[in-house]
């Protein structure tokens, strides 16, 4: 019996590229991976579209659409994650030596404000440097991929000529979030940020997830198993390339493989996936959601993902 042919979109990097490349399989379905560059328009395109029946998504986003009714379901297959203390800079002639000082300041947003990066490097300047959010201006440089999201009264148009890194390195304005600081005109708002960003995982296990797995609900609902499949499947691909880190295989590292290696210093495993042991950082996520407007109230975690996944460990 032939097998089910599915579209999806995920960018190629060490976990999943068994997967992508055909060492791993799954018994009942067939996926034909489109590439799409840069992987946020695909986000962007799965929300308003449904464009693929499997997409890789960024987690604030699937969240925010959730809240607006998108017909999506997730699987816990959280690709990528990342420490974001350097996901933030002041223009240096800002001269604004402490985090705090950005209250009362017009501070520049990439994209979109209900962009994951953002939404955790705000949520480490409040909960590591009591930053009170809502006393910051956030100009975004982008509309949200959810288009039914309204913002709140603090975020507003970035406007303005060029793009969100040449105002800041103009000094147009002061700081932004969702940027790294590159080039001679931007400094980091945390210093020494790997270093800030491996520890706050030690110390209050905060080891932010960027993107998980989504499918669309008709797609599931025609396809019994496929959630178990496309779970056990990206697992089997993660295992092997968290081997090969291991066994010292990867011998050219990329700064993703480097942040897993700084993970396996505090964890066994730096890409689990199911909800029991990402559970402190879903948590943590819906907290900053809910604190920084993106939803109103917090959605509980077994609401979120495919209910045959509830208990399911990879």
């Amino acid at each position: 019996m032939p097998k089910t042919r599915l579209t999806a979109v995920t960018r190629t990097q060490g976990n999943n590229r068994a997967l992508k490349e055909g060492a791993v399989a799954m018994p009942d379905f067939e996926v034909d991976f489109e590439e799409v560059a840069p992987l946020p328009r695909a986000f962007r395109k799965m929300v308003r579209e449904g464009a693929y029946d499997i997409s890789e998504m960024a987690l604030t986003t699937y969240v925010c659409a959730r809240a607006h009714g998108a017909r999506l379901t997730g699987i816990p297959v959280f690709l990528v994650r990342d420490f974001h203390h350097k996901s933030m800079a002041w223009n240096r002639a800002a001269k604004r030596p402490n985090p705090k000082d950005l209250e009362g300041c017009r501070v520049g947003v990439q994209r979109g404000y209900t962009v994951t990066t953002g939404v955790w490097a705000r949520s480490i300047l409040a909960d590591e440097h009591d930053v009170d959010l809502s006393r910051v201006t956030w100009a975004r440089s982008d509309e949200e991929h959810v288009p039914d999201y309204r913002r709140p009264g603090n975020v507003e148009e970035l406007g303005g000529e060029g793009s969100l890194e040449e105002q800041l390195a103009r000094g147009d304005i002061p700081a932004a979030v969702g940027l790294p600081a590159t080039g001679d005109a931007l400094v980091p708002i945390v210093e020494n940020a790997f270093e800030a960003g491996l520890s706050a995982l030690k110390s209050r296990g905060l080891y932010p997830i960027n993107h998980l797995v989504v499918i669309r609900d008709d797609v599931l609902a025609a396809n019994p198993g496929l959630a178990v499949q496309v779970f056990d499947a990206f697992s089997k691909s993660k295992k092997l390339y968290v081997d090969g880190l291991k066994a010292g295989q990867v011998t050219e590292p990329t700064p993703v493989d480097k942040v897993h290696q700084a993970a396996m210093t505090v964890m066994d495993d730096p890409l689990p996936y199911g909800i029991e042991p990402n559970k402190r950082v879903l948590d943590m996520l819906m907290a900053a959601a809910v604190s920084q407007r993106i939803i109103d109230n917090p959605i509980p975690l077994e609401d979120l993902f495919a209910r045959d996944l509830l208990n399911r460990i990879g």
